[in-house]
């Protein structure tokens, strides 16, 4: 059941004062990717969690004060406008979901992509140096990507158990 709206309202305007385009319905995100086609978008999947809130957003505020921006960036909010996610995440076949979420989109196709795993533990800084590279990379250049979207570099190392050497487990 989503949150009651009163309650998302100031998440959802970190990312709309900052110009980022709200997209509520599968309509609404139909007509972004359409626009897509011959542009760079970002798309922002929003989020409830903490990670969103100290990481994503803030990033995203960061970010948008590069000199190289995509020429449009949008949002839906996960858990909340489920019709707008659920289509957004139709137009990233192959991407297992995950909120939050960062994609550059380049000519209709992901060309960069910031998952969960590369926001939880990381800071807004490191998340927004991971889009501003984007941003010059792909944004106003022929660049594309040639093997896939691009993720960023996780410079976190694991312990053979595929957990980071930070984790305390509560038992």
């Amino acid at each position: 059941m989503p949150y009651p709206e009163p309650l998302l309202q100031p998440m959802r305007a970190e990312l709309t004062r900052l110009g980022v385009e709200e997209l509520r319905t599968a309509e609404e995100v139909d007509a972004a990717f359409d626009r897509a086609q011959d542009e760079t978008m970002l798309l922002v999947v929003n989020s409830v969690c903490g990670c969103a809130a100290a990481n994503a957003r803030p990033a995203v505020a960061l970010a948008s004060r590069n000199e190289q921006q995509p020429d449009r960036a949008v949002t839906v909010f996960a858990g909340q406008d489920l019709e707008a996610t659920a289509r957004a995440r139709e137009y990233l076949a192959g991407i297992p979901p995950s909120s939050p979420f960062m994609a550059l989109i380049k000519n209709g196709d992901p060309v960069y992509l910031i998952e969960r795993r590369h926001i939880e533990g990381r800071s807004a800084n490191a998340i927004a140096a991971d889009l501003v590279h984007a941003f010059d990379k792909y944004c106003g250049t022929d660049a594309i990507a040639e093997e896939g979207p691009e993720t960023p570099e996780l410079a976190v190392p694991h312990r053979g158990n595929g957990l980071p050497p930070t984790f305390r487990s509560i038992m």
